[in-house]
């Protein structure tokens, strides 16, 4: 495979955020990472170009695959519960996370293996036809792809289906506000609370994703989560677990789900163990001490750190193992059945059936 960007490919598109430098060169503004490029040069998202003198977007309506899932896979659990989510992503990462969990994807230099070609209205009908409620721009980050990622969007809130971004939160202003306006939900990945950690392991900086949630809760009326996958002795002291917490209760808000998850031995760190099971609960104990209401572990069958509670009468009204819901006791605009109290999140009729099912999907076969 070469590199080389050609404009002639149908794939290419110029891209909205960057601007031009004293000494030559052109700064892509997509994200805190300001990529300052020569002609012909890629950013390290490897995505995202300057060709033309302009900074491009190459991978425009191509995909890595499409899949079915549940939404509390992305994990968001009190966005239209049970039901199911076309699930898709393209290539390249805007970080360089050593844990990275999609390093296939992310990672991936290989263009060419993005086979499935995908227009926003087809991946809008596919997920229509497939009785999806939303489809979520995941697997790599959204915010490399924001051209396509909005049309996607916007495509598949024209026949009524939300759209989810499930991101690192790694984005400049200019092309957050853009890409918040047109989602619906959105999952975001806080992969630490110290700069440390997001220097060393992820090769970008904490502020950036802090001020990303902030706009989400104080700016914009997204429905989001935040995930942090706990990493055996980088991410899980006591002391770094209470301090994002406390940040998040005072900053978001007691309200704002936060899924703790079980990081397993991948790409640049196989020799780190698996995050054992009592890390999970020691960190939703933390959390709810903090006043979080709602708390949960993730990648391990955990009973208890499935539940959520109501916050009005303290009854269970969901109960979930792994994406499979049990016990349901919401009324269809998201009320607790015995005292009436609405629980945050975006709920619209009832509980969906799909389940844990995962189903790979070409949108050929699906007639998109």
């Amino acid at each position: 495979m070469t590199s080389e960007i050609n404009l002639e490919d149908r794939y290419t598109v110029p891209g909205r955020y960057w601007h031009r430098l004293d000494d030559g060169r052109v700064q892509c503004d997509v994200c805190p990472r300001e990529c300052r490029l020569h002609e012909g040069q890629r950013g390290l998202c490897f995505v995202r170009g300057r060709v033309a003198d302009q900074v491009v977007l190459t991978t425009y309506g191509r995909s890595s695959g499409f899949c079915v899932d549940p939404v509390e896979k992305k994990p968001l659990n009190h966005f239209l519960p049970g039901s199911s989510v076309l699930s898709f992503g393209t290539a390249g990462c805007n970080l360089a996370c050593k844990f990275c969990q999609n390093w296939d994807i992310s990672k991936s230099r290989e263009i060419d293996r993005l086979s499935d070609a995908a227009s926003p209205e087809s991946i809008a009908e596919a997920a229509e036809r497939l009785g999806c409620r939303s489809v979520a721009m995941t697997y790599n980050d959204p915010v490399i792809f924001l051209e396509y990622a909005v049309d996607v969007a916007d495509a598949c809130r024209a026949r009524g289906i939300r759209a989810v971004a499930v991101t690192a939160g790694y984005a400049g202003e200019a092309a957050r506000r853009e890409l918040f306006a047109h989602v619906d939900a959105a999952n975001v990945d806080l992969k630490a609370f110290t700069e440390d950690f997001y220097r060393r392991v992820a090769a970008g900086h904490l502020q950036p994703v802090l001020d990303t949630l902030q706009f989400l809760r104080h700016e914009t009326d997204v429905w989001f989560e935040i995930t942090t996958l706990l990493i055996p002795g980088l991410n899980d002291s006591d002391d770094e677990i209470h301090a994002e917490c406390a940040w998040i209760a005072a900053n978001l808000g007691p309200d704002i789900p936060l899924h703790f998850t079980a990081f397993h031995p991948d790409y640049k760190m196989r020799d780190v163990p698996p995050t054992p099971p009592e890390t999970l609960t020691r960190a939703r104990r933390i959390a709810l001490r903090h006043g979080l209401r709602f708390v949960y572990t993730g990648n391990v069958h955990d009973a208890e750190g499935g539940r959520t509670a109501c916050p009005g009468c303290g009854e269970v009204v969901v109960e979930r193992d792994w994406y499979v819901i049990g016990r349901y006791r919401l009324t269809d605009d998201g009320r607790c059945r015995s005292c009436g109290t609405a629980l945050p999140g975006r709920y619209d009729g009832p509980v969906g059936r799909w389940g844990a099912r995962r189903l790979p999907v070409s949108l050929a076969r699906a007639g998109g």
